[in-house]
């Protein structure tokens, strides 16, 4: 069986739903609080090439941070705002979850059953 980690936030629904799909399938993947561990940029290029998407893609656009830092600079670069991303877990999508070498945000929490081993 592949490992798998699920990146969650105990406080928002779409994490707390992922993870009861995976437990319901009997699964018990590593759980990673990345707001209390966060993940440095090594770390979040790794999870990128593994979802397969741009820096930019893994924004929550929404949070008070991503005005604050004013990251819907087109200019700036994968480097900034993974940056900003290890700087300001906060801005992270969720949930993810990493089976080997692949990964999918869940969002609808449904997705993350599409890498399932």
């Amino acid at each position: 069986m592949t490992d798998l980690t699920l990146y969650h936030n105990p406080r928002c629904s779409k994490s707390r739903s992922a993870l009861q799909l995976l437990e319901e399938r009997g699964l018990a993947p590593t759980v990673v609080r990345y707001l209390e561990t966060p993940l440095d940029a090594v770390q979040l290029k790794d999870l990128l090439a593994k979802l397969g998407i741009a820096a930019r893609q893994l924004l929550r656009t929404g949070e008070d941070e991503y005005q604050t830092l004013n990251l819907a600079d087109p200019s700036l670069s994968d480097a900034q705002l993974i940056a900003a991303m290890a700087a300001h877990p906060k801005l992270i999508e969720r949930p993810i979850l990493v089976a080997g070498a692949r990964a999918m945000v869940g969002r609808p929490p449904e997705k993350i059953l599409e890498i399932l081993p």
